[in-house]
């Protein structure tokens, strides 16, 4: 069967208002930055997301306002913010409902949903502060749609009479999006490098899209059954997308884009301009108070304003590259035997 759909189609069938969603990669690798682009464009949110270590893309919709929960261990572009600025400033003004688990329990979490369990039982987190303190209450989440009723429960081993262990939900996956190195037409994937929990949430979802670095024939792709990750039965929808994780890095392809990621950092410091304005004052108001000098940035670049230029200025992935640039683009690809890009 050919699941070739072009980003746009992909994302208006697949990915709904509400939807209990989960992108692969991890922090700046492989993530699924050009369809996170297209869900911008064409405005679907109220998503429960969940995540393992997240980057810029889950950054940017919950700065957008398209994430009501979001479950978690750790979101940051790694090397160039440590926490991401929007993911901090939503928890910190109540914008968002944020649960937080252990980046272990997570990824297992994901893999109980990929097994069709029912609850994943577990002795990681036991007796931590992840246990005791939790950023949903019981109360709220009886209210809160496609969010299970507790964070967890302490149940006894029928193993082993008298011990404890902790009891986890095990999410419901309605969609994934997963970027791969190579898709054929009928949805099988290879990945090259880490998997990390791509496979699972291909698995586990009711709905799979899948972006793609180059695509494949189907005779070619089994070649060799042996290389291939995702088999294409788990998948609803291939989509062609070079550069489908820039400004992250996609093994064996490209690095990094290290400007756009420190544009970014820098970018998302200010929800806007309003936000921009008072935060400086505040920095020059405490400069002041300790007799120190400060020079207030000239009109910086604000989240919004990243958005309209790399988001909502263009109409399609395409058009974003074009933008890019094939030259920016060329010097990001991976040198063979280095495996990453020489600049």
């Amino acid at each position: 069967m050919n699941k070739v759909m072009s980003l746009h189609d992909a994302v208006a069938k697949y990915v709904e208002s509400g939807d209990q969603i989960v992108f692969g990669g991890f922090t700046t690798n492989r993530r699924p930055y050009a369809a996170v682009g297209e869900i911008l464009r064409q405005g679907q949110t109220d998503f429960v997301g969940w995540s393992t270590p997240a980057g810029g893309d889950w950054d940017m919709l919950i700065g957008e306002g398209r994430v009501k929960v979001y479950i978690n261990c750790y979101t940051a572009n790694s090397g160039y913010t440590n926490v991401s600025r929007r993911f901090r400033a939503f928890i910190e003004q109540g914008k968002i409902h944020f649960e937080d688990y252990s980046q272990d329990v997570l990824m297992l979490q994901l893999h109980a949903a990929s097994l069709g369990m029912p609850f994943l039982p577990v002795k990681l987190m036991g007796g931590s502060g992840l246990c005791d303190f939790w950023g949903i209450s019981e109360e709220t989440r009886k209210t809160l749609d496609k969010v299970d009723n507790l964070k967890l429960a302490y149940v006894d081993n029928p193993f082993n009479p008298g011990e404890k262990v902790v009891a986890v939900p095990v999410p419901k996956i309605d969609t994934a999006i997963i970027h791969v190195q190579k898709a054929s037409p009928d949805g099988t994937c290879i990945i090259e490098g880490d998997e990390f929990h791509d496979i699972d949430i291909a698995v586990a979802a009711r709905k799979t899209i899948v972006t793609c670095e180059e695509l494949v024939s189907d005779e070619w792709i089994r070649r060799d059954p042996a290389a291939t990750s995702v088999f294409g039965e788990c998948v609803d929808a291939v989509v062609h997308a070079p550069f489908g994780a820039w400004p992250s890095q996609c093994y064996n392809y490209y690095d990094c884009d290290d400007a756009a990621l420190k544009e970014y950092d820098k970018a998302s410091k200010y929800q806007d301009k309003e936000d921009a304005e008072k935060q400086i004052a505040k920095e020059a108001a405490k400069a002041a108070k300790k007799g120190l000098p400060y020079t207030a940035p000239e009109n910086p670049e604000t989240f919004k304003d990243y958005l309209d230029k790399w988001i909502y200025g263009v109409k399609d992935n395409d058009e974003l590259l074009d933008k890019i640039g094939g030259a920016r683009l060329a010097k990001l690809k991976v040198v063979p035997g280095l495996g990453y890009a020489k600049r």
